[in-house]
């Protein structure tokens, strides 16, 4: 009978195509990895992984046992995670990578969730880049643009959406645009991507369909969406931000939305989740409350660029 471990390891390897991203999931070193699978190869009398320098391949072998071993390996986890507390609840280390602007959103969440799941420690990281969830060791991530490697699931959240917003102290001494034209004699308060190096360029549209590109005078270039907020806030210009950004102080009068009818898709917030199958209680557990709050909330309606 094959251990737990030697079958973790080789389902783990197999998903990263490394020994060494396989280690930092089960918290082992790439040597107890690759030698959990070569006994599990020496057990079988087969061999599941052609190994080179730079990567693993599985063999035939390889992909039809790690077909056939996904389903009954995630019901042996799952029922030995049931288990695995006093009382049964999630447990253990919670690693989520989060855009810094969603602090405001998901860390007032911390206590509730943490009375419900007392035993799950969250470790969240709070940076503006699209993690390697497998590689990196994260247990899920929110944000947008991420791509999608092989087992990594994306579950859409809410639209994003991105707005054009100024302080009621810089519309005070400039005119407001009745039309995306009108942009253009604005202050722009503009934002170089961290992993392009170029200066994000946006297209608006509206309900009609019309699209019209945003020109604005480059016054101001930051690298990072919240200091492109509170320079906003500072009423030193216009700026280009998600409405998930800014709802706050839209909320509260400290920002107002220009041009209330047009906006720019940049595509959805999702919360990713490295696989399906033997996802720990701890990972369910926080996918399941982050889209209970998003649905209570209403944030798919209050993040769209449609609402005014």
């Amino acid at each position: 009978m094959e251990t737990l471990a030697n079958l973790e390891s080789f389902l783990r390897s197999a998903e990263s195509g490394s020994f060494s991203a396989a280690a930092r999931r089960l918290a082992l070193t790439p040597a107890a990895v690759s030698r959990n699978v070569a006994m599990l190869e020496r057990n079988l009398g087969v061999r599941l992984f052609q190994r080179s320098t730079r990567k693993l391949t599985l063999t035939e072998a390889g992909e039809s046992f790690f077909a056939a071993i996904g389903d009954p390996l995630e019901a042996l986890q799952n029922a030995i995670a049931a288990v695995s507390t006093d009382d049964g609840q999630p447990a253990g280390t919670l690693k989520v990578s989060l855009a810094p602007s969603f602090a405001d959103y998901l860390l007032p969440l911390l206590p509730e969730f943490l009375q419900r799941y007392p035993r799950v420690r969250p470790e969240w990281h709070f940076e503006n880049r699209a993690v390697d969830l497998v590689a990196e060791g994260y247990d899920a991530a929110i944000g947008g643009g991420f791509e999608l490697a092989p087992g990594v699931v994306a579950r859409t959240l809410a639209p994003l959406h991105i707005i054009a917003v100024a302080s009621p102290a810089y519309l005070a001494r400039h005119p407001l645009p009745g039309d995306p034209s009108g942009l253009a004699g604005l202050d722009g308060i503009l934002m170089r991507s961290l992993s392009s190096g170029r200066i994000r360029t946006w297209t608006l549209r509206n309900a009609q369909g019309d699209k019209a590109a945003v020109a604005m005078r480059e016054t101001i270039v930051v690298n990072d969406p919240m200091a492109v907020r509170e320079t906003a806030r500072l009423g030193l210009g216009v700026a280009m931000l998600a409405v998930a950004d800014v709802l706050p102080w839209l909320e509260s009068g400290e920002l107002v939305r220009l041009l209330p009818n047009w906006w720019a898709d940049a595509g959805a917030l999702s919360l990713y989740y490295p696989s399906r199958k033997l996802l720990p209680g701890k990972t369910r557990s926080f996918i399941d409350y982050v889209v209970e709050t998003f649905e209570r909330e209403d944030y798919a309606r209050r993040f769209a660029g449609g609402v005014a």
